[in-house]
């Protein structure tokens, strides 16, 4: 189902890109996909999947999905309009890739390789997933707000947080930089392209560590494993290094029935310590 809350558009329709027939789209970044006035990085790569296969679909490729998406961000875009510039680089029969840049103003923010084929929908033969309930327990936190800015993200997904990995909200620091939430879209079912906004709607974890503030994505690549079930996600990150001002973080995204749907590493900037 598409639809808005007020004025807030979709995930479906507002991650959609419209084609101008020549391998380019356009798409317009709105400030409720947005973490105070920075497009959030899990929607952009959402956008650029999208882009890449519309464009397969316009050459009358077979339907493909997203499999893999790494993206560089180069210069954070602005809200507002963008230009989505696609170049298929491997037509193959198991894989597909595709380049696509998000421009603004003439300038390249983001440039991502997609690669497509068709998502596994059986049964793994071995599985390692995180221990988490299905759904969020009574104390979950309903994210609102975030230390990077105004949570947006809330006009059009639900989002709750473990207050358990939270230690940063109730002003202690030192706590492990890990994190455990739920997410599900408020106007859609969740699809693979939501699982790609989910492996990313966390607060920095770094945040625990006490270093508050925005932590801008540098990289952020994405594996989609199958195609999520409805209901909630299941979302847990962790990073495994805060080195000065670098540190990494590791999302694994399981969905309602347990099973593995995305996983997701990025490296950031760490805000300093103390904020």
């Amino acid at each position: 189902m598409s639809g808005t809350d007020g004025n807030a558009v979709s995930f479906d329709m507002a991650s959609a890109a419209r084609s101008l027939g020549d391998g380019t789209f356009t798409a317009v970044l709105r400030a409720e996909w947005a973490i105070g006035s920075h497009p959030h990085g899990g929607f952009l790569l959402a956008l650029l999947a999208k882009a890449a296969i519309a464009a397969l679909h316009e050459r009358g490729e077979p339907h493909a999905e997203p499999l893999v998406v790494s993206a560089e961000f180069l210069h954070a875009p602005a809200l507002g309009p963008v230009l989505l510039r696609t170049d298929v680089r491997k037509v193959g029969r198991r894989a597909t890739v595709v380049e696509v840049r998000l421009e603004q103003r003439g300038r390249s923010c983001v440039e991502a390789r997609v690669t497509t084929g068709r998502l596994p929908m059986r049964r793994p033969e071995w599985t390692d997933v995180p221990s988490m309930p299905a759904e969020p327990s009574p104390g979950a936190i309903a994210m609102a707000e975030s230390t990077e800015g105004p949570f947006n993200l809330a006009k059009g997904c639900e989002v709750r947080l473990d207050p358990a990995t939270a230690g940063y909200l109730a002003g202690r620091t030192g706590e492990p930089p890990r994190m455990r939430l739920w997410v599900r879209p408020r106007h859609s079912l969740v699809d693979p392209y939501f699982t790609l906004l989910a492996a990313d709607v966390n607060p920095p974890v770094v945040m625990n560590l006490g270093r508050i503030g925005w932590a801008p994505t540098v990289q952020l690549t994405a594996l989609l494993r199958t195609r999520p079930a409805p209901g909630w996600l299941r979302v847990v990150v962790e990073s495994r290094s805060v080195h000065e001002s670098w540190f990494d973080s590791d999302a694994t995204v399981v969905d309602s029935q347990g099973r593995l749907v995305c996983q997701a590493r990025q490296l950031g900037l760490a805000p300093a310590p103390g904020g």
